[in-house]
């Protein structure tokens, strides 16, 4: 088995690691083709494109374009891997005002960007798989971290909850779909969505920290792509990917996956 993952960001990197210990051949590809990866748009991409078994990309959307479509589009539509899948996000769904979406609900809100990358991905050939993700978290990257750093925010958004998922139980997703899963799109997420203030808390808790102090969403020290965020709110059903993929997360929740963390 040989993958080819384009971008070797949080997720992809530790689902390299895991498909490397099981025995895969693993090439990824980066911007500059530094530290043992091939740099985008060369002629060892294309080369490997037509040999890997498994194509995926985490690469997002930049300046409003995919950089690997831009680049590679073409060979991957003719690639002859058994297996293609993208990355995608939740944040394709909009706001939905607190409600359940699954992957039927159209695509709307802020993230043009993410939008048009994912239906160009559909477009793209008929068997690619694509994974819609909320907030990843996991070691070295959750609320334990941001905790420790002095960096989380607790932020007041009254009946505010959103879905989010741990990204080893999106690697299992990955690896059970590489086994032969219908191809289409799938939404991971664990199962119990909760406000971003009461991850910030039990996190605390576990660190026996004191909780940061409690701010509105419009407060000047969060981001502007922070505030964008705390202006929506959506659960996410991954209801498909349990019936297709017998996706059942290994971190059912945040508490979970936090303790997992830690």
């Amino acid at each position: 088995m040989h993958l080819l993952v384009f971008g070797l960001g949080y997720t992809a990197s530790r689902l390299a690691l895991r498909l490397r210990a099981a025995g895969w051949q693993v090439t990824a590809t980066s911007r500059s083709g530094s530290a043992g990866t091939l740099a985008l748009g060369s002629p060892a991409v294309s080369a490997a494109i037509g040999t890997a078994t498994h194509i995926l990309s985490s690469v997002p959307p930049v300046d409003g374009g995919d950089p690997v479509l831009i680049r590679h589009g073409a060979a991957l539509a003719a690639a002859p891997a058994r297996w293609v899948g993208y990355l995608s996000s939740t944040g394709v769904y909009g706001d939905t005002g607190g409600a359940w979406v699954d992957e039927t609900a159209a695509l709307s809100g802020r993230r043009t960007d993410r939008i048009a990358a994912d239906r160009a991905w559909q477009e793209l050939r008929p068997d690619v798989h694509i994974f819609r993700l909320p907030g990843i978290y996991g070691p070295g990257r959750s609320a334990l971290d941001q905790v420790r750093a002095g960096t989380a925010h607790r932020v007041d958004v009254p009946n505010q909850r959103f879905s989010r998922v741990h990204v080893d139980d999106i690697g299992s997703a990955i690896i059970t779909s590489c086994a032969g899963a219908p191809p289409g799109i799938y939404n991971l997420a664990d199962d119990e969505p909760a406000a971003g203030r009461h991850v910030t808390e039990y996190a605390a808790d576990l660190l026996d920290l004191v909780y940061p102090p409690l701010i509105g969403p419009d407060d000047p020290s969060l981001s502007p792509m922070a505030r964008g965020f705390y202006t929506e709110s959506r659960v996410v059903s991954a209801g498909k990917a349990a019936r297709v993929l017998g996706f059942r997360p290994a971190y059912p929740n945040f508490r979970a996956g936090l303790r997992a963390c830690g």
